[in-house]
């Protein structure tokens, strides 16, 4: 059985419409959302960046049912992992239990307006592990004191602490981030379906963990106008992600992109209004052995639609072919 979730794209959508949408997304079935941490949108065709956290606690209070989860935040540079787990705690407490910390290394793009360079990416890793050790050290409650190679903390302690913490989900995309998921993880999380990643999760203790993917779609009933709106907003998604969380501006993605065409993007997204493209995109996922998918429909302005849609067609027919 694969569980159906909605993404709050926090790069498409202001603040108050993100929550309308999760809000819709909750009666119409979705099992659960996630929400995008940036300062910066991918493209400047998409036009948004809200504080995801603010939209998060809104989301909380305004829904009752469906869980919560960022994808992803990263706990190093824009925020010290100290404060990221207040964040969540508080979180936890707003949402009634509803709450999963999802957890990366990051992109210059969100990350350099801190200032002080973008480390290589061994250094992120070490950076990262360190914010993942705080953290969890916080969850537990007492005072905690760290010195580290990147971080120090000191005499910390979350006043407003949870019975049951955040479980914590870690973005992987190769053999050092699955490792360190499968130790550290309650969950694991990738936006591309290689059983590979799963298989070194497992081996790294992650067997029997729940694994969360994640989907551009872009639903429109003329397929035409869902393939151009892909094609504007998205077609930085095949860049891959050694090339994108290197570059460090909306217009460096531009730059990067402009040789994609509107043909790549419709073969790797699907578009249109056939549910049955929609349950093939998702097939990968469901077949690697993911046990939740996170659909992301592409389009601030089209999210009312897609619900509709979502909760009329796309939902019945995933879970007629997936559980």
């Amino acid at each position: 059985m694969v569980q159906i979730g909605y993404t709050m794209m926090t790069e498409q959508a202001g603040p108050r419409e993100l929550v309308e949408h999760v809000v819709r997304a909750e009666t119409a079935g979705f099992d659960f959302s996630v929400t995008s941490d940036h300062y910066f949108p991918w493209l400047a065709e998409q036009g948004h960046s809200p504080y995801a956290w603010s939209v998060l606690g809104a989301a909380a209070q305004a829904t009752s049912r469906i869980p919560l989860m960022t994808y992803v935040t990263c706990p190093t540079k824009r925020y010290h992992p100290a404060v990221v787990a207040q964040k969540a705690a508080t979180m936890q407490l707003l949402s009634g239990g509803r709450f999963r910390l999802g957890l990366g290394s990051g992109e210059n793009l969100n990350e350099h307006v801190v200032g002080g360079g973008w480390p290589p990416v061994d250094v992120r890793h070490e950076m990262f592990e360190e914010a993942v050790e705080i953290i969890r050290a916080l969850f537990e409650g007492g005072h905690v004191n760290y010195r580290g190679e990147h971080f120090d903390v000191e005499s910390a302690k979350l006043w407003d602490l949870p019975d049951q913490p955040p479980p914590i989900g870690i973005a992987v995309s190769g053999k050092r981030s699955c490792a360190l998921a499968g130790h550290h993880a309650d969950l694991m999380i990738a936006t591309e379906p290689k059983p590979e990643l799963l298989e070194m999760f497992d081996e790294h203790g992650g067997e029997g963990k729940p694994r969360v993917g994640q989907l551009p779609v872009s639903y429109d009933p003329d397929r035409d106008t869902a393939v151009e709106r892909a094609h504007a907003q998205f077609r930085w998604f095949g860049n891959g992600w050694k090339v994108n969380s290197e570059l460090p501006h909306p217009d460096s993605f531009a730059s990067a992109t402009q040789f994609v065409r509107t043909e790549d993007v419709a073969s790797s997204i699907p578009c249109g209004s056939d549910p049955d493209d929609f349950v093939e995109a998702v097939r990968p996922y469901a077949e690697a052995g993911f046990t939740e998918i996170a659909l992301v429909q592409i389009g601030g302005e089209s999210q009312p639609a897609y619900l509709d849609w979502a909760e009329r067609t796309l939902l019945p027919a995933l879970r007629k072919a997936f559980g």
